[in-house]
């Protein structure tokens, strides 16, 4: 079966899909001719789906993504620049949460949406490790502290020293400065030997935090976690990742326990204009 099917019907010859294709494969050689594939091209197809997406009359399609798996954009339901700069602004790191559990819909829906996170070559090699569970999470914070004092004699800075004691002396007075009593944790991960793993799993979590906090949840990086996941033998196990891959990153998830109604002040951005 073809990879690229033309609607001669439908198509009006204006080149837009030769002239986004990405992996530059497709071709036309006139305002006379319909768009083809150059030969022997489509295992040079990124499977992205820019040329589907692009054509304003639903002429194109790709075995690998039929036009009904595709719907429309409703351009309605863009939001206009301030509202998406407001949107960014307003978003805080949560670290208080309330003691209530996020529904398994809700958090499919979240890693769903995150999906659509751009990834290099559209390799979508972005995987995901749900812990839905309070208390499994809050046993993985447990793991985090054994590795943090394990770490604790061997680490230089003294300053970076003092932070880490702090986070075992919290935890030995019965507060989590780990998970900070979030009901759930979301694992990213990837195989290590991919291009850019660590650029696609941080864009991934990135749109999940942000779609997060647009359906009311709080989000917040565990960076201690993350640390932890790829050098603590037991938290690894526990882990139990696919082979090859390695965790790329985490976010704590749950309903925010306080209301933020400010958004506060930034450094300037330093930027070299060329």
């Amino acid at each position: 079966m073809s990879l690229f099917k033309i609607d001669q019907k439908k198509c009006k010859r204006d080149g837009i899909c030769a002239a986004e294709c990405p992996a530059q494969i497709i071709v036309q050689a006139d305002k006379k001719s319909f768009p083809s594939l150059l030969d022997n091209s489509e295992e040079f197809c990124f499977n992205c789906g820019h040329c589907v997406a692009v054509c304003p009359y639903g002429a194109l399609t790709l075995s690998t993504m039929p036009l009904v798996a595709c719907p429309p954009i409703q351009k309605e339901l863009l939001p206009d620049a301030d509202t998406v700069k407001n949107f960014l602004q307003a978003r805080r790191s949560i670290r208080q949460y309330k003691d209530k559990v996020v529904s398994r819909k809700l958090l499919a829906e979240m890693i769903d949406t995150a999906r659509y996170a751009h990834t290099a070559s559209n390799a979508q090699e972005v995987h995901w490790t749900v812990f839905q569970n309070p208390g499994d999470v809050r046993k993985l914070a447990g793991m985090v502290v054994d590795f943090t004092k394990i770490i604790l004699p061997v680490i230089t800075d003294v300053e970076r020293a003092k932070r880490m004691q702090r986070l075992v002396d919290a935890w030995a007075d019965g507060k989590d400065r780990v998970m900070r009593g979030a009901p759930h944790l979301i694992v990213v991960h990837s195989p290590a030997d991919q291009p850019f793993p660590t650029t696609d799993c941080a864009i991934a979590l990135t749109y999940l935090e942000l779609y997060a906090f647009s359906k009311g949840l709080g989000t917040c990086w565990a960076g201690y976690f993350t640390l932890a996941a790829v050098m603590h033998e037991p938290l690894m196990k526990v882990l139990d990742l696919p082979a090859g891959h390695k965790c790329f990153g985490a976010v704590m998830v749950g309903y925010p326990k306080f209301r933020y109604h400010r958004i506060p002040m930034r450094n300037k951005p330093p930027i070299s204009w060329r």
